[in-house]
């Protein structure tokens, strides 16, 4: 069905509830585990309905934030989730206590009930009013990023819109998008930093209440993190620190005698070359268009996806007045079609689009064919990320349909800036951990503390004057630091492992095809170092990990000279 055509009914609690409560009795009394999974697959079709309905509304707003009907129905979502979160973990305790677990475990998982397990430990009645506000301070977040437009050379621009400019060869025009991006930002300076206040003492509340020290355990374990914790993340993050600041410096180094400056400013820090970056050669229509072949050509597996994400109207990719920032893939569990969201800007970034959150879509897609529990669908966070990642690189062969004669410098800036990004994520995560460790941190304190970590893992960046980002406070951009928290270390785990799959595609493209493929395949079934394991990969926090990466990376970027 197209997305036009997805009709949209407003979930109603209380049928939902009775419904629920029906099925909970049914797992409660079931006589045999056969019962007991017969009333599992029922409350899975509920949850099905349930999520697309919710989802729906979500993607709807998002496209449009002024569109009052959908604004309406996202809070109302907002509103009835933690509801719908508790009915949920009702259901789970009572698989959990099933006097059958040992039946159940055998024929549905045991990794399913060590989620369940998790779960549990994320929510109780008495937090429900907690996760509301939640709900409601991340909307008002997302509403005034979604609302910030700026003059821009007599024009009156969304804030995504400029992107080229920061990218511009010109010097003088990326400082001003940087000042003018800055200038709005600082104008929203007590709005942003009352935003953040709320949403530590919520979080550390919600902690408190659920009996953990502070938010950081109860963040793993709504990310589901089932193998790994804070211990094997800030080793990773040491690596990083040790191991891989050193060659992206190498890497500043190089760009900085490319552009002919003294001193890299950060308006300088994503130009990576001095007559601009590689950007798409055609209008939006026309990479779009690009995409859909290259994902014909690539598998018998791809073709199906693209034809059936097309096909379907299941992209939203250009930026408009009211619609929301960033970029997102979802997916709307009754029809088993994955939906991409995304705004385009005329950057590199608009292919990555179809190279990166395709990887997510499908992965989906698959999934929701596979058969298994949609609680099994999705792997933990990194693993979704190593997804599309990977896809970013293995789409290597075709990036010529998108840049043309720019191909090659694209490929070695996707590959710097792919380098380059890792030192950043463990930033954000280890000030996402500082900040957790710390609620009571003036917003001074915040910014102070956000310019060390500065210093730890990208000491070449030079803010000079520049509003907003020399007073330390340029987290305030990045999305997920208010709307998912502990969520942005994933990305660079799985950066790693993306970087592993291209390199295994440099010697053998169709076995490594095979490999990604299999760890798509995998889905949620496994937990992260099981698949990893499982294609032959190196888990990104084993000693010695990112060295070898950055090592792998130095040399071919030295036999890839532009």
């Amino acid at each position: 069905m197209k997305f036009s055509e997805m009709p949209y009914v407003r979930p109603n609690l209380e049928e939902i509830k009775a419904t629920f409560d029906r099925i909970l009795e049914r797992i409660e009394t079931a006589g045999s585990a056969q019962e007991q999974i017969d009333a599992c697959m029922d409350y899975e079709r509920e949850g099905k309905a349930i999520s697309t309905a919710c989802t729906l509304a979500h993607v709807r707003h998002t496209i449009d934030t002024k569109d009052e009907f959908y604004d309406k129905e996202n809070d109302y979502v907002d509103e009835i989730s933690p509801a719908i979160q508790e009915l949920n973990q009702k259901v789970n305790m009572a698989l959990l206590g099933s006097k059958f677990r040992g039946e159940l475990e055998e024929k549905l998982g045991k990794l399913l009930f060590t989620n369940l397990e998790i779960s549990v430990r994320t929510m109780k009645p008495e937090i429900m009013d907690l996760m509301q506000e939640e709900n409601k301070l991340q909307s008002e977040y997302q509403k005034l990023y979604a609302s910030a437009m700026v003059e821009w050379e007599g024009q009156t621009l969304p804030l995504p819109k400029l992107g080229p400019f920061k990218q511009s060869p010109d010097r003088a025009v990326r400082k001003a998008a940087y000042e003018t991006e800055g200038r709005w930002f600082d104008s929203h300076q007590a709005e942003l930093d009352e935003l953040y206040s709320k949403l530590i003492k919520n979080r550390t509340a919600q902690a408190k209440a659920m009996g953990y020290e502070n938010y950081i355990p109860l963040g793993y374990d709504r990310m589901r993190r089932n193998c790994w914790g804070p211990k094997e993340c800030a080793a990773f993050r040491e690596q990083i620190a040790r191991d891989m600041v050193p060659v992206v410096a190498r890497v500043k180094k190089d760009q900085e005698q490319r552009l002919g400056v003294d001193k890299l400013k950060f308006y300088d820090d994503v130009l990576l070359f001095p007559d601009g970056n590689a950007n798409p050669q055609g209008t939006p229509d026309e990479i779009l268009a690009a995409g859909l072949e290259m994902y014909r050509e690539l598998s018998p597996e791809t073709k199906e996806f693209a034809e059936f994400l097309f096909g379907n109207e299941l992209l939203d990719v250009l930026s408009k007045d009211g619609k929301a920032p960033g970029g997102y893939c979802t997916e709307f569990a009754d029809y088993e079609a994955p939906f991409i969201f995304s705004n385009f800007n005329g950057t590199s970034g608009d292919v990555d689009v179809l190279t990166h959150e395709a990887g997510h879509a499908f992965a989906a897609y698959r999934a929701m064919r596979s058969g298994c529990l949609s609680a099994l669908e999705q792997p933990t966070m990194e693993g979704c990320e190593t997804h599309s990642m990977s896809m970013e690189f293995l789409t290597s062969p075709w990036h010529e349909k998108f840049f043309g004669p720019l191909t090659r410098k694209y490929e070695v800036g996707h590959c710097e800036d792919s380098l380059i990004f890792i030192p950043y994520g463990c930033m954000v995560d280890e000030f996402q951990h500082l900040m957790y460790e710390n609620p009571d941190l003036t917003p001074a304190q915040r910014n102070e503390t956000w310019l060390k970590l500065e210093k730890k893992y990208r000491p070449w960046i030079d803010f000079e004057d520049l509003p907003f980002y020399g007073r330390g406070a340029g987290w305030q951009r990045q999305l997920h630091i208010y709307l998912y928290p502990l969520y942005y270390i994933d990305y660079c785990m799985a950066q790693t492992m993306a970087f592993q799959f291209w390199m295994a595609s440099m010697e053998n493209r169709e076995d490594a095809w095979k490999r990604y493929l299999a760890f798509v395949d995998i889905a949620g079934t496994k937990t992260f170092e099981e698949a990893a394991q499982a294609v032959g990969m190196k888990l990104p926090y084993a000693p010695g990990c990112i060295k070898e990466i950055g090592e792998a990376i130095s040399k071919w970027i030295d036999a890839n000279p532009i």
